[in-house]
């Protein structure tokens, strides 16, 4: 009973950091057999899915009926903003180090082939936000469709609250408590949740570790290293700047938000954080009027640590065939991926999809993909991780904003 309190005592990060180290161990040491360790890893993971959809749809309800259509307005445009400003930013940032670094040398296609799913069109993608069915919406978890309903239904839901018919009033007001009382009743699921975290971080470490061969890791450590450089990079060069402009305390929100941080690192998931990204929302003193509305969007469009990948990618990938691409062809890579990391945010393979959209674009090989998948795993918890770090600072930086507005008015 001791030791259990003691578990429950121990900060959350700490416990994370020790089963994911322990997991890395194990997965070295058994290799490929560590694999009987992913159930663990799987139920962690749909125990978060579980309550993803759910926290969703009721605090952004809530979040509708605690501002004004006005406000929320303002808000959108200022994250949309901050999302394209920051995501060409980040494929920059990838060209640059690929072509500076150069991590493709040495590197051959072989016989690599590779399948890649097909991308929706621009205007697929806008369509498929206004569900023609809200409960298959729901069940596919097709995020930008819940966050468009859970809007509508809120602003339904607000006028019904300050209506002058009295039945209109009270059904208004029975509906918003109830969907506050399942937001509440969602946050200490996750409570209990992440207390099996550390187990499940575990079998995620032992299995995705254990899958990968030693020998390929080895011939790409280059491209790790010169991504995971850039994701540093861009992390100080413009999520740090951009708190210091706005007067943010950054070691403080980094402290605040690091929970975020480390568990979408070991997920690799962005919507499977979502539930512990708006937790650490609130510990960074974001309003939840902002975070409610922005975190979701951002979890599924806002995608830097990606475009950073296509970036290095696409010069990985010409460096491998032999080519030499010009400064227009670079720019093109730039609003490609910057397009296509927003655009397939929510496909199933949306990686590869985006990847191989870049490639085909720049008439580069599309075999590269199979060769990047050799550690994928490894780069794609960085990536998540930098994603995730972008979402939180971009809800601090429009929260900042509106307080000092509203300052200005008062």
């Amino acid at each position: 009973m001791k030791l259990f309190k003691k578990y429950l005592e121990t900060p959350l990060l700490v416990k994370m950091s020790i089963g994911f180290i322990l997991g890395i161990i194990t997965g070295l040491i058994l290799g490929p057999s560590a694999g009987i360790f992913e159930p663990l890893g799987t139920l962690f993971l749909n125990l978060l899915q579980m309550i993803v959809i759910p926290l969703i749809l009721f605090t952004l309800i809530v979040a509708a009926n605690n501002s004004n259509p006005a406000g929320l307005g303002r808000v959108g445009g200022k994250i949309f903003a901050y999302y394209l400003l920051t995501t060409a930013i980040a494929v920059t940032v990838g060209i640059i180090f690929s072509v500076v670094f150069n991590p493709a040398r040495g590197v051959t296609l072989g016989d690599a082939k590779v399948e890649t799913p097909e991308a929706p069109s621009f205007v697929e993608t806008l369509l498929n936000i206004v569900p023609s069915n809200i409960f298959e919406a729901l069940v596919e978890a097709d995020v930008l469709a819940i966050v468009f309903a859970a809007l509508v239904f809120g602003f339904a839901i607000s006028y019904m609250r300050y209506s002058e018919d009295r039945r209109m009033k009270r059904l208004g007001g029975l509906l918003f408590d109830i969907s506050d009382a399942i937001t509440e009743a969602t946050l200490k699921i996750l409570k209990g949740v992440l207390q099996y975290a550390p187990i499940g971080v575990f079998g995620i470490g032992a299995s995705t570790f254990g899958n990968q061969s030693l020998e390929v890791l080895g011939s790409l450590i280059a491209l790790t290293v010169v991504t995971y450089s850039a994701f540093i990079v861009h992390l100080l060069a413009v999520y740090l700047v951009l708190l210091l402009i706005f007067k943010v305390p950054v070691i403080k929100f980094f402290k605040n938000i690091r929970e975020a941080m480390a568990v979408s690192f070991i997920t690799s998931s962005s919507l499977g954080t979502l539930p512990v990204t708006l937790e650490s929302a609130k510990k960074a003193e974001i309003s939840e009027e902002v975070s409610s509305f922005t975190i979701p969007i951002g979890a599924t469009v806002n995608m830097d640590g990606a475009a950073i990948r296509l970036g290095i990618a696409a010069i990985f990938a010409a460096t491998i065939a032999g080519e030499d691409l010009t400064l227009s062809g670079m720019f093109l890579i730039v609003v490609t991926a910057t397009l296509t990391s927003i655009g397939t945010a929510g496909v199933p393979g949306a990686g590869i999809v985006a990847l191989s959209i870049v490639l085909t674009q720049a008439g580069l090989p599309l075999e590269v993909v199979a060769i990047v998948a050799g550690v994928d795993a490894i780069i794609q918890m960085g990536s998540t991780s930098l994603n995730i770090t972008g979402d939180l600072t971009g809800a601090k930086l429009v929260d900042e904003s509106e307080k000092r507005a509203r300052r200005r008015k008062g």
